[in-house]
């Protein structure tokens, strides 16, 4: 497990950042809800509003990074409403004593409803005009969606964790290797492109009348269903609704491949196993065991053994289809 940390990123050492490309705070600076990076928000003298990311430290690349970078610019050229970095002198990366950041403009806006259909039609259209533009080129440089990182890396890191309770070890990773098995029988041949990677409501925002993506940190190759699926909820009645409502309006701007609709299941075992793999790849940082102390409690592999028994059932059923 890497043993870094941010704890040497103090609010003088970000100012000196920030300034460091002539961008001078006026106001203190507010931390943003970020576990992965450290994200503040702080109005500057020029009288804008801003928000700084600090990237971890090799997570991605240099060229990773500016592959992210040049995606928002290549989305907001075609106009669709995406939040994408600053540019100052021809730069969009900077670094500033070892330490890679990113400066965009700060957009404030309400929450996305993800109950309201009328919302997920809006949604849907986004989503389509996004992969337009997406299709058009491939990622070089971001990973690929795939089992190895999300399923088999991600076992690795809680093993060496040591987070599982012994009393519930065998439990645990019993019903871990059959839903990983399942996972990857069923999750072959995938067609990508590239996609916002992340796209749950927390990484949409109306900002006026417009719909618009933030927060492209996770982006990478994979099939087009990825960026969708995390819309649906509550009941299978539910999801065929939402998920019909969504591809209807997708389809208004990008063709779809309906057969994409039988790897919902396995991308959300693949999302569920990546997860604890990541909170325990972070254990050592010291925000992670502040902030997710549940983690470490005997109640949470209990719950997580019986969340990966009906995903495993959930892997058994048929997959979503459209409404006729």
């Amino acid at each position: 497990m890497s043993k870094f940390s941010f704890e040497g990123l103090t609010p003088d050492s970000i100012l000196d950042a920030v300034e460091s490309i002539g961008i001078y705070a006026e106001s203190g600076l507010l931390a943003l809800n970020s576990y992965e990076n450290r994200v503040y928000q702080f109005k500057a003298e020029d009288g804008n509003r801003y928000v700084v990311k600090f990237y971890r430290p090799e997570r991605w690349s240099k060229a990773q990074i500016l592959e992210e970078h040049s995606f928002a610019f290549e989305l907001a050229a075609a106009e669709v409403p995406v939040v994408a970095p600053i540019i100052h002198n021809g730069e969009s990366l900077f670094e500033h004593n070892g330490s890679l950041f990113t400066l965009f403009p700060s957009v404030g806006g309400r929450i996305f409803e993800v109950d309201n259909l009328d919302q997920l039609d809006v949604l849907g259209r986004l989503i389509g005009r996004m992969h337009q533009v997406a299709k058009a080129s491939e990622f070089k440089e971001r990973p690929l969606i795939g089992c190895d990182e999300y399923l088999d890396t991600a076992k690795i890191q809680l093993k060496n964790s040591n987070l599982v309770p012994a009393s519930l070890g065998t439990a645990f990773y019993t019903i871990l290797d059959m839903v990983v098995t399942e996972t990857k029988a069923q999750y072959k041949n995938v067609e990508t492109i590239r996609l916002h990677g992340d796209c749950h409501a927390g990484n949409i925002l109306w900002s006026g009348d417009a719909l618009m993506f933030v927060d492209l940190d996770d982006s990478r190759q994979g099939p087009a269903i990825q960026d969708l699926w995390m819309m649906l909820s509550g009941d299978r009645n539910n999801q065929l609704l939402q998920l019909d409502t969504l591809v209807t309006a997708y389809e208004e701007f990008c063709d779809f491949d309906h057969a994409q609709l039988k790897l919902i299941e396995p991308l959300r075992a693949m999302r569920m196993v990546h997860y604890m793999g990541w909170l325990a790849k972070r254990w050592d940082d010291p925000a992670f065991p502040r902030n997710f102390s549940w983690f470490a409690d005997d109640k949470y592999w209990e719950q997580q053994i019986l969340a990966l028994k009906e995903q495993y059932s959930a892997l058994q059923e048929p997959p979503l289809k459209l409404l006729p």
